[in-house]
Order: C-alpha cells, then sequence, then structure tokens
C-alpha cells in the first residue's frame, strides 16, 4: 500500500490500495495533522472530481477526518482549482485550515487519489511519505461518519472569475475549449456566459468513464477534436484542460502553446517579472525572460513549484506540461481556468500569439522521452550519470554547465539534454533542445549512450 504515497499526491486504485480501511485512517491522520500546524483548526475543505468512485471517497475521507475532530466544507463536484481558492475563503465564518482534493487528475479511470493542502501550503515529499509510514505501521478502526457542512465554492469562484475579469470585451471573437469529461466544465461555461464570451464546448459534462478521449492535453492523440474545429477558421484560440482542471493547452490553427513559452507571452504584462521554470523549459524561456526579468530555474513538480513561488514572491511560474501558476493578481497555485482568463485577457489586448511565437529564437526540442526502470535504480541511475560526466568519453560534445537541480541538465554550446528520474512512477524522463536539429540529435545520441551502460 506504501506505494500510493507519492513525491505530490496520494494515488492508487480504488478499492484495491484506495479502499475503505486506508482512506479514513489518511483523512484520520490528515485532520491530525492539520490540527498540529493550525493553531485552533476547525474546518477541513474536501472536494472531488468526476470520477465514479470519488464520492464514495468522499464518505470514507469523511469518516476519517471527523474521527479527529474536524468538520468537512463539502464542496462537491468542483475542479482542483476551487479546491485550492477555498483555502483562501471566508464561508459564512468558516475557514478551512486545510483541504483535499479528490482526484485521479488523468490517470486511467480506475485510478483515483488526493492532493493536499494545509495552512495554504502543499503537503508533499517527505510528509507524504511519512505519512504513508505511519498508516502502514498502525490502521486504526474508524466508524462510518458522512456528516459534512456543504459549502458553494463554485459560485463563489465563478462569481470571482466573472468580477476580475469583467473588463474583457471580445464580442467579435470566439473560442473553442475542450473539457475532455473532466470537471473544468463545472465551472468553466458559468465563467464564459458571465463574460459575454462566445464560445464551442465540447464535452462539457463530467464523465468518470472518459468516454471520448483521454482528458490528458499534453498527449497530441487527445487533441484531435478541438484541433478539427481550430482548422475551419471560426475560433480565434482553443483551450484543453486535463481530468482535474489544473493543466492547460492553449491551441492555435497553426501552434500548440507549451507551457515555458506561455510563460514569456505572459511574463510580458507583467511588471518586474520574476518567473519560476522547471529543468524541462527551453532555454528560450529563460533567456528572453532574463532579457526584461528574472527566471529561475527549479525542479520539475507542481508542489515544488508552489513552494518556489512563494519562497521567491515569484510572479509567476510554469511546466512545460500546462501547470500554470499566477501569483500575480492571484493567489500562486495551478489553475487552468484563470490561466484560460489571462490568455484571454492577452487577446483582448491585442496579443498575437501565433505571430509573438514566430518571433522567438528558433530551437529544436524533442518531446518528454520516458524510459522504464525501477523505483529502486532511478535515483541511483542520475548519481551515476553525474560521476560519468566528470570523466566524459572523448567524442562527448564539450560540456559548458551541470545543472543538478533535479536531475541531469548538462549544457551544450548550442543547446542542452536532461535526465531526470521522475518522481511519481518507475522512469528516467528525458527531452534534448538545440538551435540546430542535427545537433540535438547528436546531443540525444550521445546522452543515450551514457546511459545505456547503467539500465
Amino acid at each position: 500500500m506504501k506505494s500510493i504515497f507519492r513525491e505530490y499526491d496520494i494515488r492508487g486504485i480504488y478499492k484495491e490500495e484506495l479502499n475503505e480501511s486506508s482512506v479514513k485512517n489518511i483523512g484520520y491522520r490528515l485532520a491530525l495533522e492539520t490540527k498540529k500546524r493550525v493553531e485552533g483548526a476547525k474546518y477541513m475543505a474536501v472536494g472531488y472530481d468526476a470520477r465514479t468512485h470519488s464520492p464514495t471517497l468522499k464518505e470514507w475521507l469523511t469518516s476519517g477526518i471527523n474521527a479527529a475532530g474536524l468538520q468537512v466544507l463539502d464542496m462537491g463536484l468542483v475542479p482542483t482549482p476551487v479546491n485550492y481558492f477555498a483555502n483562501y475563503q471566508n464561508f459564512d465564518g468558516k475557514e478551512a485550515s486545510g483541504s483535499i482534493m479528490i482526484t485521479g487528475s488523468h490517470n486511467p479511470p480506475e485510478y483515483n487519489g488526493f492532493k493536499i493542502t494545509i495552512d495554504k501550503q502543499p503537503f508533499f515529499g517527505e510528509d507524504i511519505y511519512a505519512l504513508g509510514d505511519e498508516i502502514a505501521g498502525e490502521c486504526i478502526g474508524i466508524k462510518d461518519d458522512t456528516v459534512t457542512i456543504p459549502v458553494d465554492a463554485k459560485k463563489r469562484y465563478c462569481d470571482y472569475m466573472i468580477e476580475a475579469f469583467s473588463h474583457l470585451k471580445l464580442e467579435d471573437k470566439k473560442f473553442v475549449f475542450d473539457c475532455g469529461n473532466g470537471v473544468a466544465g463545472v465551472v468553466l461555461s458559468d465563467i464564459l456566459q458571465g463574460l459575454g464570451i462566445s464560445s464551442e464546448v465540447l464535452y462539457e459534462d463530467p464523465d468518470g468513464t472518459f468516454p471520448n478521449h483521454h482528458p490528458d492535453p499534453s498527449v497530441k492523440a487527445n487533441l484531435a477534436d478541438i484541433e478539427r474545429e481550430l482548422e475551419t477558421g471560426e475560433y480565434a484560440l482553443g483551450f484543453a484542460y486535463d481530468g482535474d482542471a489544473d493543466r492547460i493547452a492553449v491551441i492555435s490553427s497553426k501552434y500548440n502553446f507549451k507551457g515555458d513559452i506561455l510563460a514569456i507571452f505572459f511574463s510580458r504584462f507583467i511588471e518586474n517579472p520574476v518567473v519560476v521554470g522547471e529543468v524541462k523549459c527551453s532555454q528560450v524561456m529563460y533567456d528572453t525572460i532574463n532579457g526584461y526579468g528574472e527566471a529561475h530555474m527549479y525542479k520539475t513538480g507542481h508542489s515544488n513549484l508552489k513552494v518556489k513561488i512563494k519562497e521567491l514572491d515569484a510572479s509567476f511560474a510554469a511546466e512545460v506540461s500546462g501547470h500554470l501558476f499566477f501569483n500575480d493578481r492571484y493567489y500562486g497555485f495551478d489553475d487552468a481556468i484563470y490561466a484560460t482568463l489571462r490568455a484571454l485577457e492577452l487577446v483582448d489586448n491585442g496579443f498575437d500569439f501565433d505571430a509573438e511565437y514566430e518571433k522567438l529564437s528558433k530551437v529544436y526540442s524533442t518531446e518528454e522521452i520516458t524510459i522504464k526502470t525501477t523505483e529502486e535504480k532511478k535515483f541511483a541511475i542520475i548519481d551515476a550519470i553525474k560521476e560519468k560526466l566528470h570523466n566524459p568519453p572523448a567524442d562527448f560534445p564539450p560540456i559548458k554547465d551541470i545543472v543538478t537541480v533535479d536531475g541531469v541538465r548538462v549544457i551544450f554550446e548550442r543547446g542542452w539534454g536532461l535526465i531526470r528520474a521522475s518522481n511519481t512512477t518507475p522512469k528516467l524522463v528525458t527531452r534534448f533542445e538545440s538551435t540546430d536539429e542535427q545537433e540535438a540529435k547528436v546531443y540525444e545520441k550521445k546522452l543515450m549512450e551514457l546511459l545505456q551502460d547503467l539500465l
């Protein structure tokens, strides 16, 4: 069961790892931890995604939270960003000291899990592993107690967005959105209607069986339907979401703008921007933003970036995969709906996504390439790669620098190569980039040769 306690969240298969006993005990232990960290804690906010078993998990989780002496502010079916948003709200005198989002994100339908916030900070890493050790050591019996306090976090969130973006004037443009039968549709149409934005919304109704396509916009095959709509020329821009709406894809009829490119676009409209990127972000992002602001490279992972954005009081953070974090005019957590509205604001300001993208320095980047290994070996392999790079082969490309903030990012004359261990799966993740397409292939070939001896 300990395998469900991962770096950024808790995730496993319903009824196997996530069964009545384990989930009740997770709720119980998290409530105790919240009481320990937050003086006078009374409430834990809980929401869930569209998966068919999420309501059952909510009941088990609630029983554990109640047993530990906290009460549940019940948001019902909401996107993950609404769950985060609830940590900053007062519901008729009731303020959450933490929140738990029941979500399997973009995993297959049999999966589910929990994303956890305590005292407005992500609960992750060693804290989650320690929680797993406690529960593995002792699972106590907890009776059913599913009493909650319903709160309308969804309306509070929609009202906030409509007020914050009431200045948008986009009557002459139309946009297309793909919710992928995840939970983005729970709030999206209400917000678009409230702002008078003309739209076509695909697969709006939440359905945890995901009958149309899998809700992972980082996989090109899942964008086929929205790309077909964009080819008609009817829409100014398109947006697609993952299952719990904390990741976004922004697409035109010509391009798919990854998170690092969007970071450049958004940062241009922020005064003296301080931007945090992850190790997979393009060098173009770092070089461009450093021309008018500050760009910092940090570890991959939404929890890591949320911590770093607060530490630096940064304006914004981004992952290539589409986690976008606005600390400028917002709360600093990843919210694909809010990011949508900031993108629409750029369009309203006359920003041409395609034209601005074409002005950027041209580089050739691979998609993420993953390599299967084991949980036991993956970090040891990264350490071994670091050792090999101290004395690389004679035909290895000249090394300018090595960044080890998360795995190994090797900086070459005209690009870079990355090998890092996934924190959530038994895999290595690689990516390569250069200003020259052939050179990118050389970087990939030479780093992969170093790696092959270690697998």
